[in-house]
């Protein structure tokens, strides 16, 4: 039996295009690699240490356990999370002038966020400039708030023209070519 009603106009909605990306223009959990979801992971266990104060061995057993968590890259999951909560007070110092606000008015999502991209940006030199931003814009974006998305991208454009400022110009060069 057929619950749907039929539409009074009898016109059908558009198909929705296979392009990967979810209605909100997220990227769908089926295309997304194994990094990309070690920083959701991430985010999600640095939001636990900042809003829940808990502790990093029992956020990381939890997060282990987790649904999905065997598809993720685990070694740059455990980077992440070490990383950002070891050094917390070194990326809190990195994004504080490039802020418009103190760091406790910025929403724990985008704080998580902006930890991961600082962080990438100093110590994961294999990732590119360029992919930190997006990934970072397109955390913000599936878990941060409206516009949260605009402000790590304008927070983390800024601190990559610190810290991989050779990296963006080389950039700038091969581009005019």
């Amino acid at each position: 039996m057929n619950d749907l009603k039929p539409n009074p106009m009898g016109v059908r909605p558009p198909r929705q295009t296979r392009t990967g990306l979810t209605s909100t223009g997220a990227r769908k959990a089926g295309s997304k690699s194994e990094r990309s979801r070690a920083r959701e992971f991430a985010l999600q266990a640095l939001y636990q240490t900042l809003v829940g104060k808990n502790s990093v061995s029992d956020v990381d057993a939890f997060t282990r356990d987790l649904a999905g968590f065997s598809k993720c890259d685990s070694v740059h999951f455990d980077a992440l999370l070490q990383g950002c909560t070891e050094q917390a007070q070194a990326l809190d110092a990195l994004l504080a002038p490039l802020l418009d606000r103190r760091l406790l008015e910025i929403s724990p999502v985008e704080h998580s966020v902006m930890w991961i991209g600082a962080y990438e940006l100093k110590h994961c030199l294999d990732v590119p400039w360029r992919v930190v931003l997006n990934e970072c814009v397109e955390l913000a974006k599936e878990f941060g708030g409206t516009d949260g998305h605009k402000y790590v991208n304008a927070v983390l454009n800024g601190l990559a023209s610190q810290l991989r400022a050779d990296e963006m110009a080389a950039d700038r060069i091969k581009n005019r070519e």
